[in-house]
C-alpha cells in the first residue's frame, strides 16, 4: 500500500488500492472471481454515478432477499432467475455438451426438495385429489453418443393446475407431484401426472417489488423439472415447456429455450403424452444445490 492518502477524485487509484488487498487470496479461483467482481462494481458506480443513498438502498434490498428465504422458498435463487443470471451461467456452463448433443439445461428454480420420494417406473406422482387432464411421461437417458444409462436417478417436480407447487399450497399432499425414478437397462423411465400450469413467481418479496417497478409481467409458462445423475456423468438440470402455454416465449425468468419447448400430445381419451431424451456428458457428478428441505 501506498503510504499517503487516497486522493477521492482517483477511482482508478482506489480500485487499484483495493485489488492490491485482494492479492493475498489463497484461493486462485476466488481471488478471480474477486478481482472481477471489485473490477466491475467498481466501473457499474462510476457509470451510473451511484448516490450514497442508492447504495444503501441496494444494500437494504440484499438483506431483504436473505431475510424472506425460508421452508417455502429461496428469494436469492429467485433474484437470480429474474435478473436471467442463472439461464446464462447454465447454458455458458454447458455449452459444449449442447454442441455435442447434449441435453441444454435450465434453471433450478426455487422449489426443487430434498427427500423426493422413490417411486417406480410407471407410477403416479399426483395424489387422486389433484385435478387437471392426465399427463404420461416417458423419458430416455442417455450419453451424448445415445447409449443407454441404467441406474440413472431421475428426479422431477411440478407446479398443480392451480399453479402451485405443493409446499406453496396447504391443500396438496406432502410431496405431491413430486418423484425420483431410476432408469431400467435401457435408460428407460415413466411416470403418470397430471398436466401442469404456468404460475406466477412468488411477489411477496424484495424480487416482486423489482418486477413491479420494473413494470415486467411475474409469468413463468408451464413446465416440468427435471434434474438428472449418473456416476461417471454431469449431472443435468433441466426443465421441458408446454409449447402452447401463452408465456412459451415469454418466460419471466428467461428459461424457456427453444429446445425445451414441448407440444403435449393428446392421447385421445382427455389425457396428454410427453416424451423426453435426456442426454448427458460424461465428467464428474456434483448435483446442484437444494433449496428446500
Amino acid at each position: 500500500m501506498s503510504d499517503r492518502a487516497l486522493s477521492p477524485s482517483d477511482p482508478q487509484e482506489l480500485l487499484a488500492a483495493v485489488l492490491r488487498a485482494n492479492a493475498g487470496t489463497g484461493n486462485p479461483r476466488l481471488k478471480e472471481v474477486m478481482a472481477a467482481a471489485v473490477r466491475h462494481l467498481h466501473a457499474f458506480a462510476l457509470e451510473v454515478d451511484l448516490a450514497p443513498q442508492e447504495l444503501q438502498l441496494g444494500l437494504d434490498f440484499l438483506v431483504a432477499v436473505g431475510q424472506a428465504t425460508g421452508p417455502r422458498k429461496h428469494e436469492g435463487i429467485l433474484l437470480a432467475d429474474i435478473l436471467g443470471l442463472a439461464t446464462l451461467v447454465q447454458l455458458r456452463s454447458a455449452r459444449d455438451a449442447v454442441a455435442a448433443g447434449g441435453t441444454e439445461p435450465a434453471l433450478v428454480g426455487p422449489f426443487w426438495r430434498a427427500n423426493q420420494p422413490l417411486r417406480e417406473s410407471g407410477s403416479t406422482i399426483s395424489s387422486g385429489s389433484t385435478p387437471g387432464p392426465r399427463l404420461l411421461v416417458t423419458g430416455r437417458v442417455t450419453d451424448l453418443e445415445g447409449h443407454a444409462i441404467a441406474g440413472a436417478r431421475v428426479e422431477t417436480w411440478q407446479a398443480s393446475p392451480a399453479g402451485l407447487y405443493e409446499n406453496q399450497d396447504p391443500e396438496q399432499e406432502n410431496m405431491n407431484l413430486r418423484g425420483r425414478f431410476e432408469t431400467d437397462a435401457d435408460g428407460r423411465f415413466s411416470f403418470v401426472s397430471v398436466r401442469p400450469a404456468g404460475y406466477p413467481v412468488p411477489t411477496d418479496g424484495p424480487c416482486g417489488e423489482l418486477l413491479a417497478a420494473q413494470g415486467r409481467h411475474t409469468m413463468r409458462p408451464a413446465h416440468l423439472h427435471f434434474i438428472v445423475a449418473a456416476d461417471g456423468f454431469k449431472a443435468l438440470a433441466t426443465q421441458f415447456f408446454d409449447a402452447e402455454d401463452p408465456h412459451a416465449f415469454d418466460d419471466v425468468v428467461f428459461g424457456a429455450v427453444g429446445s425445451l419447448l414441448r407440444k403435449f400430445e393428446p392421447d385421445g381419451e382427455g389425457g396428454f403424452r410427453l416424451h423426453v431424451d435426456l442426454r448427458l456428458e460424461r465428467g464428474p457428478t456434483v448435483l446442484p444445490h437444494c433449496p428446500l428441505p
